[in-house]
């Protein structure tokens, strides 16, 4: 038995409809429950603030692919496959040919995309959905720093952070805050 994580490729936007797809052939028996062990649409947390508001909402991080944990026999893996191909809007297994037994994802890679979607603990970066650019002016709202304005000097997305130069006693002070807590003028 070969036991990983999987990816599966299918078109793009029919993720849920094959997710749920998968969860009812396994219902109804034609796929065995000791083979499909989970399956997982790729998703991420997005804050956006819009107007001082924060508005969280899911969104697939990899449109267009589903990851999926097996336990292939070493007999019969060709029919499970097979099984799963054919459902309407799966392109294949990531990284082989039909003719070839598929390949699973590193235990690394798994952890990966499992810690960023929120499905394992870790450490779940939340991503923004907001556009800072250096040199704007931006209000503090949050922190020690709250009511003060200044100009963004430098913007770190990967980190979800900022670096601010506010004017303190006179004094231009660069100041790393984060995304939340600033606000555009």
């Amino acid at each position: 038995m070969a036991r990983g994580w999987y990816i599966l490729h299918t078109y793009t936007g029919y993720e849920s409809k094959i997710e749920r797809t998968i969860r009812s052939l396994l219902e109804t028996g034609e796929l065995s429950p000791e083979v499909v062990l989970d399956i997982k649409v790729p998703v991420e947390e997005v804050v956006e603030i819009k107007e001082g508001k924060k508005k969280v909402s899911t969104k697939k991080f990899l449109p267009g692919y589903i990851i999926i944990e097996l336990d292939l026999p070493d007999i019969g893996w060709k029919g499970v496959c097979s099984t799963i191909r054919r459902i309407q809007g799966v392109t294949g297994f990531v990284g082989t040919n039909p003719a070839m037994r598929p390949r699973p994802i590193s235990a690394e890679e798994a952890k990966a995309l499992l810690q960023k979607s929120g499905d394992i603990k870790g450490e779940k970066p939340t991503r923004l959905k907001q556009n800072f650019s250096v040199g704007e002016q931006v209000k503090i709202i949050e922190g020690s720093f709250a009511s003060f304005t200044g100009t963004i000097e430098e913007v770190n997305l990967e980190k979800n952070r900022l670096k601010v130069t506010v004017n303190i006693f006179g004094r231009d002070t660069p100041v790393e805050l984060g995304l939340l807590q600033v606000e555009k003028i």
